[in-house]
Order: C-alpha cells, then structure tokens, then sequence
C-alpha cells in the first residue's frame, strides 16, 4: 500500500508557469527523500521543508503526532476536535505552499504536557510507535529529521515524546518482528540511512552548536522568484488559529543539524546516500530525463511530452528489481508532468456541495486541449459505476458531458476517518489503511488519456463543487456526502432550565418519510408518515431528561441519530463533520449576584453562551461602548480569552475602565498571552503584575484555597473541594507573576513534582470595586457543564 499524496494538492486546478514546469522536470531525476517529525501543526520548521522540497528537489514529508486538538483558537471558539480540524486544514494550507507532504499518527493533542512520560502513557506509547513505523515504512524515507530532542529542550513534553517515538521507530521500522501484522500487501520493512536532529535557537534555549553540520538554506529560486525563507513566511503564515504570521526571509538562513543515529553527513544532509537514477543502476533513465530537461522549451511545453511518455515506459518496463519506492512515486510525477506540459484541463465538478445516498447528482465532466497535443481517447470512470468516452478533444474547446447519477447506498458518509469511532482517552481508533492520512480519500473520477494509443495513462480527478462569490470570484470546495436528515438541537447543554424543553431541527437533505422521532427512546409527539421534502426543515419540542438526551429519527428500519457541524474560514476549505446529535441537561446548584454583564469579546470562546444559560443578560461590548456613562449599568465587565492581545483599542480605553473599577464594578480578566502569538501591549489591571507561561496541566491537582474566608470562596456559593472535582484538560493556563502587593493570590496548585504556583487567580480592591485575573480554563469547563466552574464564576462576578 502506498500514500495517495493527490488530498495533499489545493482545491483549485493546479497549474504549472513554465518555469514551475521545469523545476517539476529537475525533480524527476531525484530520488532521495525526507520524513521530518514533530508533535503539532505548526512545530515543523517551513523554511527547511521549502528547501528540501524545491532546491534539493526531494521527496519531503511531515509527520505530525498529533491534529492540534488541545491548543488555544486565536481566530474562534472551536476547541478539541474541532480545533484539530481547523488546524489539520491549515497544515494542508501549508504544505501545498512548501511543497510537502503532510501525516498525522492517530494520536489526540490532550493539552498541554509537562513530561514525555505522561504523554507517551496517555496516548499508549505502543500504539503511536506502531503508528510512526507504518507512516515510516510506507513513506520509506532516506533521512528522518527530529524537529525536537529527547533529552526535553523542546519544553513541551508532547514534543520530547515525539523524538523519542522517532528514535524508536528509526530501528523499529526495520525490524520484521516489530509489528510484522503491517508487513503484507506488498508493505515491507525500511531502514532509513540516518536519523538527524534539527537543532534550534528558541529565545533562551540554544541548542546550536558549530561542531554540527550547518547548511544555509536561504537561497533564492530564480524558477519561482523566491527565496526558501519566502516561501517559508507563507507556509507558517497559514497557521492562523495559531496567531503564527511571520514575516518573509531573505539572506542567509543557517541551519544545524546533529546526527542521532545511522551515517554522520559531513557536508550534505544526502551524503553518501543514493539520490539519482545513475547510482540506482538506471543510466539509461537517467539521460532520457538530462535531455528532456536540456531540450525544454518554455514557449512549447508540450514538445516534451512524448520523452515523458517515453520514460514513463521505461519505469513501467524496469526488471522486477526496481525498487518501489522511487516506482511509484515518480510515476505520479511524470503523469502530473505530462498533463501540465500537455496544457490539459479536465475536471468533474457537482451541482451540489452535499450530496445523500438514495439520492441524485448532476455532475459535469469538462476536458480542454488547450494546445492541441495529439490524443488518441479520453475515457471517464465515475465513482458511481459511469463509464463513457468523449468523443472529441479538438484544440482549445471545451467539451463537456453532463450525467446525472444516482447516489447508491454503497457511499460512505464524509466524516473525518478518524472520528468514526469514539475517542480512546488519548488516541483515536482508526483503520490500518487510512493510517497516516491527513484526511479522508477524496471522492473520485478517473480519466483515462491515450496519446499514441497503446500507453493508457489513468489520472484522478477529486470531485468539486464549483461556484462563483460575487466578491471572491470562481471557488472550489470539496463535495461531501451527508445523511438523508441533519438533527440540530438548539443548544447542545442546557443549565439548570426552567422549562426543560429544547427545540431541535430537522432538515431533509433528500426526500424522505419519516416514521418516528425519540428521545432517549420515548417517542415524540411528530406525525408518524411525515414527509419531508429535500432542503425543507421542521422544528420539534424534545422534554429533557437529566443528564444526557440522545435524539433519534426513524426511516422505516433505519435510524439516524447525529448532527452535522460545519466550520467556515476563507483561509480553509468549509469543514463538514458528524458528532451524536445529544442534549446534556445539567442540574448546577448555582447562585448568581447582579445581572447584567459587558462581555468584550477575545479570541472567541463560548463562556458568554454559558453565562446566559445560568440567568445573565449579556451585551457584548465593542470601543465604542466603553464610556463611563454606558458602563455604569454593568453589574461586571469580562474581558474573553486573549482579549488584550487582539484588541490593541483595549489601550486607549484603560483609565475608563480602571474608574468603571474604581466607581464599584466589577471586572474580570480571563487568560492572555504574552508570548509571540500575541504581544501584551497595554496595561491590565490596577496594579502590576505580569503574565507568564506558567501552568497547571494535571486537571486533578490539588486546589488550596489561600484565603478560604474570602468572599469570592463564600458568596452567594460556598466554594469546596468538590468545586474542583471533574474538570478537563487542565486547571489553568498563563499564570500571573511579578504580583504586585496589592493582589490578594486566592489559589495555590501545582503539577506533579513541582513547586505550587499562586499565580492563577488574583484580585485587588481598588476604589469601590473588584479588579481579577485569572488564568483557570473557565472557557473549557463551562462548555463542558463544570458544575464547580460554574459556581466559581459566578462568585468572581458578584460584589
């Protein structure tokens, strides 16, 4: 089995410049590659995947660990795994600007980790390192470069764990007795020349030395009118929920790399290892392609397809010793080489962006022969079983067939692989052969091209739904296939409800009967034989039960019972996923003083939605707002999570905020950064103090109340250990330091085998009112039903 890399290409139609075209051609005769392997989205190092991937011209490849489901969103609410998918999107964002590949392990991101140990016990240290071996012995890479080390100068322990599952799977990989139930298929063990680490200089941590083997890597690619360290800026710029924009390169850029296992490379990181035609014993191949490249001629492209035909052959011919892992991989390339130096377009695109078994689809086959090359037949294989021919591919026209399909019951909905089944603490259950992916198979077309008439060259084509904004111009988006009805509840938790009733819709994304409509099994009052047109929606009242409601619609035999979500950004294609279609009704025993709250929103989190389901009124304030006359009816002012690093106004509105404090209100600040991803450029409360990187990972350390007397301890709730009981994730996050005197410090915690940290949540008096900040992961725990956050919060509120 080997990677279809095609999901790894951009939504649009790829299209090659002639001097794109010719890079391509150089690539042919490389064959080294590289697997390089880190922990998150956005620890992989962009400027030496654009180096390799576009000056060394070799196969590049990133394994993250893990999809960046326990990070913090700067550009949304989205959390756990939805923040994975946003952020595994970026990552292919990326990719298709450096030219990578891009892998995950099925291992879940669970926040923040101070040890190696803990993340390899949490994830199953077993499990991942099988992982890792399959993405190695599948990719089959020359060099294995370690972005972090194994001796934890990379801080984070998710990144140690993933240096040392490298350095595992580095041997593992070659060993046939370590998961030999990988090894069939064609799938054999592969052992890579060397493993590298690529080490770094990180503000204080300097892990450089010059005793390494240094390359500078900024060169300039006169083919792409960049240089590497340009190419790089764009490529982590796509990080956006991570706040990771950076700034173009140019000039020397150096990099060191330390040899951890295999050959020592003096000079080059390919030292020593075969990377050409010539040193794999095919000469022959190796001089077709000198000369294809030689002869190129930039004005007519398609005067090199018949050498590429030619080559194509004479890989297809090699003796049955020819190593598959140059095989298959170069095959890809001269066909993508042949359609592009061609000038082919085809494509097959839908009239529908969401399509439903049992249902129909137009979809529309275009091929142009935009040169006018010779080509013998053009065959088209729909997913759904469509076989035809067009029958003429005359230059420069666009010929075009139109069929409509019938959906069969054999699709497979379009949910991510890896959330089919439920998550297993730590890591999630996926099949073997979808392992590795950074997303599903696209759905398909093929079309099959015979330029002299013998060679038959079959190429992909991912079906799109293709549309025009009005503002953003032509758009492509990939085409998902959805359940017959989508079942979307009002709210997804409700708190301590009056009327315990929760509205829910239901939308028919086909025509369709419906028999039956339950919660929790008991049947609701919906007309049984109701009908349901495509696209029409209907709304039902569901009684609540405590705890968790499970909604179910019934068609005939079957029963559907999940909800569709979706995600939109313009930097990402729209995300479509499928989560149980429940309610979790929550009896808190929650008091609340004062009412009505400013909200000035942050880097988004869903705290506000939460306090308006424990009785709240909250405005959501904007600069505009923040005046004395208009503050003066807030019972307290929150600021959400990152608020002062996004908002730069928040400056300019300091004095009227610290009198809206000083006058009697209240005000609560949640966590902000101030690390790169978003500089603190004003001041935060009455007093100094500074926010550091400090926090509490284990969401079941130990809480010491400093001041149990307090009031924010006793009213209108009386605040005790159960109150820290079944939080997630963590405690807190980016605590306060450098405490002025002024600051009552209310909590002392501390992780595992290190010193309590009193920085978590702090207050001051000042004037007639309440400054607080906090950095206890309120934003986690309400949304999750936290019946102790809750009560918390609401003391910090009250006066």
């Amino acid at each position: 089995m080997f990677f279809n890399v095609q999901s790894c290409f951009s939504q649009t139609p790829i299209s090659f410049s002639s001097s794109e075209l010719l890079l391509q051609l150089k690539k042919l005769n490389v064959l080294g590659s590289v697997l390089y392997i880190a922990a998150h989205p956005d620890d992989e190092n962009t400027q030496l995947l654009a180096y390799l991937s576009k000056e060394k011209m070799c196969r590049t490849g990133y394994l993250s660990l893990t999809r960046g489901d326990g990070g913090q969103n700067l550009i949304g609410d989205e959390q756990g795994i939805e923040l994975g998918l946003i952020r595994t999107q970026e990552l292919l964002s990326a990719r298709r600007v450096d030219g990578a590949e891009q892998f995950f392990t099925s291992a879940y991101d669970f926040g923040y980790s101070k040890s190696p140990n803990e993340a390899l016990k949490i994830w199953n240290h077993d499990k991942i390192l099988s992982d890792v071996v399959w993405v190695i012995r599948n990719f089959r890479p020359d060099l294995i470069i370690c972005r972090f080390p194994t001796t934890g100068e990379g801080g984070h322990g998710q990144h140690t764990a993933s240096a040392i599952l490298a350095e595992e799977a580095f041997e593992a990989a070659a060993d046939s007795s370590q998961f030999a139930y990988q090894l069939h298929d064609g799938l054999g063990t592969w052992k890579s020349q060397r493993l590298l680490w690529n080490t770094f200089n990180f503000g204080t941590v300097n892990t450089q030395k010059e005793d390494q083997l240094r390359i500078d890597i900024g060169g300039y690619n006169p083919l792409l009118g960049k240089s590497y360290g340009e190419i790089a800026a764009s490529s982590r710029s796509q990080h956006k929920s991570q706040g990771f924009g950076v700034p173009a390169k140019r000039g020397p850029l150096v990099e060191y790399f330390k040899s951890i296992k295999g050959s020592q490379p003096e000079s080059d990181l390919f030292e020593g290892i075969a990377n050409n035609w010539n040193e794999i014993g095919h000469p022959e191949i190796q001089s077709a392609i000198d000369a294809l490249i030689s002869n190129f001629n930039e004005i007519h492209p398609e005067y090199s397809v018949n050498g590429l035909l030619d080559i194509y052959r004479s890989i297809i011919n090699a003796s049955t010793n020819f190593n598959q892992k140059y095989k298959s991989s170069k095959l890809e390339e001269i066909k993508n080489c042949i359609a592009a130096c061609a000038g082919l377009f085809f494509e097959v695109t839908s009239n529908a962006k969401q399509i439903c078994m049992q249902d129909s689809v137009q979809l529309n086959f275009v091929f142009n022969n935009r040169i006018g090359i010779p080509i013998k037949k053009v065959s088209v294989h729909s997913f759904q079983n469509i076989s035809f021919d067009f029958d003429s591919v005359l230059k420069n026209k666009n010929v075009v067939v139109n069929r409509k399909i019938y959906l069969s019951n054999s699709l497979q909905i379009s949910q991510p692989y890896w959330l089919k089944e439920k998550l297993n603490h730590g890591s999630y259950e996926v099949p073997l052969f979808d392992l590795g992916k950074p997303e599903n198979d696209p759905i398909n077309a093929v079309f099959e091209i015979s330029f002299d008439g013998s060679l038959v060259l079959p190429f992909q084509r991912t079906i799109y739904y293709k549309f025009t904004d009005p503002i953003k111009g032509e758009l492509y988006e990939p085409v998902s296939v959805v359940p017959a009805i989508n079942i979307l509840p009002e709210s997804s938790l409700v708190v301590n409800s009056i009327n315990a009733n929760v509205k829910v819709k239901l939308t028919a994304n086909r025509n369709i009967v419906i028999t039956s409509v339950q919660s929790n099994g008991k049947r609701l009052n919906v007309p049984y034989q109701l009908k349901l047109k495509k696209a029409e929606s209907i709304h039902v009242d569901v009684p609540l039960d405590q705890g968790i409601n499970n909604i179910d619609v019934i068609e005939a035999t079957h029963k559907y019972n999940q909800e569709m979500k979706s995600i939109h950004y313009d930097h990402i294609p729209d995300i479509f996923y499928l989560k149980p279609a429940t309610i979790l009704s929550q009896k808190i025993d929650v008091k609340i003083a004062g009412k009505k709250i400013g909200y000035i929103d942050g880097a988004g989190d869903k705290v506000k939605e939460m306090l308006e389901a424990m009785g709240y009124q909250i405005d959501l304030l904007t600069k505009k707002d923040i005046n004395a006359d208009h503050l003066k009816k807030y019972d307290a002012i929150i600021t959400g999570v990152r608020a002062y690093n996004i908002n730069e106004w928040l400056n300019e509105v300091y004095d009227v905020l610290m009198n809206y404090i000083k006058e009697g209100g209240v005000m609560l600040v949640q966590y902000n950064t101030s690390n790169s991803n978003g500089l603190l450029k004003t001041k935060i409360g009455p007093y100094p103090f500074t926010i550091s990187k400090n926090r509490i990972t284990d969401e079941n350390a130990k809480v010491k109340l400093l001041s149990p007397n307090h009031l924010v301890f006793n009213y209108p709730n009386l605040i005790s250990d159960a109150d820290f009981m079944n939080w997630i994730q963590e405690r807190s996050i980016y605590h306060a330091t450098d405490i002025d005197s002024n600051y009552c410090r209310l909590l002392s915690m501390n992780d595992p085998d290190e010193s309590a940290d009193d920085g978590g949540l702090i207050t001051a008096n000042y004037g007639k009112g309440v400054f607080i900040y906090t950095g206890l992961s309120f934003f986690r725990q309400l949304p999750a039903g936290v019946s102790g956050a809750y009560r918390l919060f609401a003391n910090l509120l009250a006066r």
